[in-house]
């Protein structure tokens, strides 16, 4: 089932300690007791070894973190996307800046998640890629320029030039896809910043996940919309 309600946060859990196994299971809760008490759409994205468990336990949408560009057969150690449908997966980040991917691959996972009703979420680092993202068909375009990831500085106030003109490239291709800004996004003021700018959500990790009450911290990041 395609994602759609905007705004949206997505959360990355990476590889943290702090978002793993029964950690991983209590950021998922509190996402979801935010997503029910604000009526914002919340996502979870959490390692693959997670995604069963963390979609049986909450009602909110996950995301596996990356699915490989292969098909069922012989591919020790990927990620196949009818598996992590099979363990719940509501769809799946791409070329993530710690997961870069070719274009073709890129278009394959994009096409794949299509066919089967997923969704697909294409990471970016700048108006360039994202414009050729936004002509593969995705759902959503996150535009994180890398050297701002875990940086605690926010893309929409330090390159907020990336985010509009990332929107108008986007929109211009493919009026249908939604995006979303990423890197050093973890304040109220940040996410109200990136939605001016044009976006329709954000997609975050260390800052909720290694805040020292990540439930807290959701609540801020959504209480200036």
């Amino acid at each position: 089932m395609k994602i759609k309600q905007t705004p949206l946060v997505i959360l990355n859990f990476k590889t943290y300690l702090e978002s793993t196994g029964e950690k991983g299971r209590d950021l998922a809760k509190a996402l979801e007791e935010v997503s029910e008490e604000t009526g914002i759409s919340m996502v979870a994205a959490p390692q693959g070894a997670d995604l069963w468990r963390l979609s049986r336990e909450v009602e909110i949408p996950v995301l596996a973190q990356h699915i490989d560009p292969v098909d069922a057969g012989g591919h020790t150690g990927s990620m196949l996307a009818e598996c992590a449908m099979a363990a719940g997966a509501a769809g799946t980040l791409i070329n993530h800046s710690e997961q870069r991917m070719q274009l073709a691959d890129i278009d394959n996972v994009v096409s794949k998640m299509n066919s089967m009703d997923m969704t697909s979420v294409v990471c970016t680092n700048n108006i360039q890629t994202s414009a050729a993202a936004a002509a593969l068909n995705p759902d959503f375009v996150a535009i994180e320029p890398p050297e701002l990831i875990g940086s605690g500085i926010p893309v929409s106030q330090a390159e907020p030039e990336v985010v509009e003109g990332s929107v108008a490239a986007i929109k211009d291709i493919n009026p249908q896809v939604k995006v979303l800004c990423g890197a050093g996004i973890s304040t109220g003021d940040d996410m109200k910043a990136a939605l001016e700018l044009g976006s329709e959500g954000v997609l975050l990790a260390s800052g909720i996940i290694l805040a020292s009450d990540p439930k807290q911290a959701l609540l801020d990041l959504v209480s200036k919309i």
